[in-house]
């Protein structure tokens, strides 16, 4: 908004030409995300915690989380707030880009929090908190997927080809020309899969919103050097022709996180519930997919695909067992003491803090390890 109002009038006032830089208005929409959650984040707190919208702990979480019930929920709304405020604010209006990025993570969002209305009325009424239907979620985030991949598949976003993707540690890219309709499917496995995975992670205070504010920071380098020539030229890797105003959404996405995390810090004071995680894996996702990085994700968001596939081996091994040696046996025998993994070591003895910072420190190699990628090709 600020670019197209403020930017016309530099020929009146020279300085409004700051605006025509993408690395100022990251660096604004960063600002305006961060301030707006300390602007808002505590009336809208008081809200959550006046309409009684508190936390549905997990079946199957550690008995120190039993006091988290009284933690209100529903925080998501503070982050899908700040993004949407600071990207409109910052963007480009023309930027197909950020646009596409923006609708998945509010669809998104949207689904997250009919998923926690549907539990927090379960809940009152004495049901079973089961929130939204599994295949009723899963169907809405496969929608999302295939309308996205449909939508870069057909209408492609610059001269490359839309059924593309690249590969880590690889300068060229890898187009499916002769069989698109696998870049559906393709697509939709990495929305869903990451949007799931930030679900999964969100178990502990300011564990995700922190893991997803250097995973964001992250795509913000590589979506400003993608959308640069001279960048691209030097390092050897492809251009995406408007792709750097991306950085702008990354860097919204990055203050919203950070801004959450003053508020979701141990011990929180509220928590992103379905409406922020499945809103911010859907923003990692669709960043990936738009920047044609949909494997980078696997290095950027390393500490959520260790969550994701911790949670998978362990049903699996569970229900083998549990078929060969029956239910008692499985049960004791388990993979994890707990799964996601963080659960686990929390019942290894770790204190909840110290599970959230060294987590932290992992996704930090992890992101640093990505950034190598663009050199070492």
């Amino acid at each position: 908004m600020l670019y197209e109002f403020l930017l016309p009038l530099q020929s009146q006032v020279s300085g409004f030409n700051i605006f025509r830089y993408i690395s100022f208005r990251a660096a604004g929409a960063a600002i305006t995300s961060i301030l707006f959650c300390f602007i808002v984040a505590p009336m809208i707190i008081r809200w959550l915690q006046g309409m009684q919208i508190h936390q549905v702990v997990r079946a199957g979480t550690p008995d120190s989380h039993a006091g988290k019930g009284t933690t209100p929920t529903m925080g998501g709304i503070i982050i899908l707030a700040a993004v949407s405020g600071s990207t409109l604010l910052w963007m480009r209006f023309d930027s197909r880009y950020v646009w596409l990025a923006l609708v998945v993570t509010l669809l998104m969002g949207a689904i997250g929090f009919l998923d926690d209305y549907l539990k927090l009325r379960q809940k009152r009424e004495g049901k079973v908190n089961e929130g939204l239907v599994e295949r009723y979620k899963l169907a809405g985030q496969v929608t999302i997927g295939l309308a996205l991949g449909w939508y870069i598949w057909q209408v492609p976003l610059n001269s490359l080809p839309g059924a593309s993707t690249t590969l880590p540690f690889y300068k060229y890219m890898l187009v499916i020309p002769t069989i698109p309709l696998l870049y559906l499917p393709f697509v939709t496995f990495v929305m869903t899969g990451t949007s799931n995975a930030v679900n999964l992670t969100d178990g502990l205070d300011g564990l995700a919103s922190g893991l997803m504010a250097i995973a964001m920071l992250t795509m913000a380098m590589f979506a400003y050097v993608m959308g640069r020539v001279d960048a691209t030229d030097y390092l050897q890797i492809f251009y995406l022709r408007g792709a750097g105003e991306l950085t702008v959404f990354c860097a919204a996405v990055f203050g919203a996180s950070v801004g959450f995390l003053w508020y979701n810090a141990h011990p929180a004071q509220v928590f992103m519930g379905d409406t922020g995680s499945l809103a911010l894996g859907g923003a990692l996702g669709a960043v990936a997919i738009l920047l044609k990085s949909e494997f980078l994700v696997l290095i950027v968001g390393g500490v959520f695909v260790a969550e994701t596939v911790s949670v998978i081996i362990q049903r699996s091994v569970f229900k083998w067992r549990k078929a060969r040696h029956g239910f008692e046996y499985a049960k004791a025998h388990r993979v994890f003491l707990r799964a996601p993994i963080h659960h686990h070591f929390e019942l290894k003895g770790w204190p909840e803090t110290q599970v959230v910072i060294r987590f932290w420190i992992l996704g930090a190699l992890c992101a640093f390890l990505a950034l190598s990628t663009l050199k070492i090709r």
